[in-house]
């Protein structure tokens, strides 16, 4: 297995059980793991949509990792994931203030594992 192989399954490990704790029940697992009430359809949809969205890349990630064409694909697809994520917790933290410690050190995780996806790809490009 490549190193870049291994971090698309590393990363995913991570990011799946991220994912069903925004969208699998969210009325129950939200206020149980940040604090955040889900009280209407409406805050719900968007949750569930972003788990879908994070299922979405992990798949994509996990093909990458196994299907040697789709290798570069999918850790593009996780730098862009990563890095966005990461600086729309920035941007939350400068126009919304400080959140919760866990906010802060995943925005950190994010821009980390961005980081190390861009040196696998420099590197994969050499």
């Amino acid at each position: 297995m490549t190193k870049e192989s291994f971090f698309l399954l590393f990363i995913s490990a991570g990011v799946f059980p991220a994912a069903l704790g925004y969208g699998l029940n969210p009325q129950e697992f939200l206020p149980i793991l940040y604090g955040i009430e889900v009280e209407n359809t409406n805050l719900s949809n968007i949750f569930r949509a972003v788990m879908g969205l994070y299922i979405g890349c992990v798949l994509f990630w996990v093909i990458g990792a196994f299907i040697k064409s789709l290798t570069i694909p999918a850790l593009w697809c996780m730098f862009v994931f990563m890095l966005g994520i990461g600086l729309g917790r920035a941007l939350s933290l400068i126009l919304d203030g400080m959140p919760d410690t866990i906010f802060v050190f995943f925005m950190i995780f994010e821009f980390i594992a961005a980081g190390i996806t861009f040196y696998l790809l420099r590197a994969k490009a050499q």
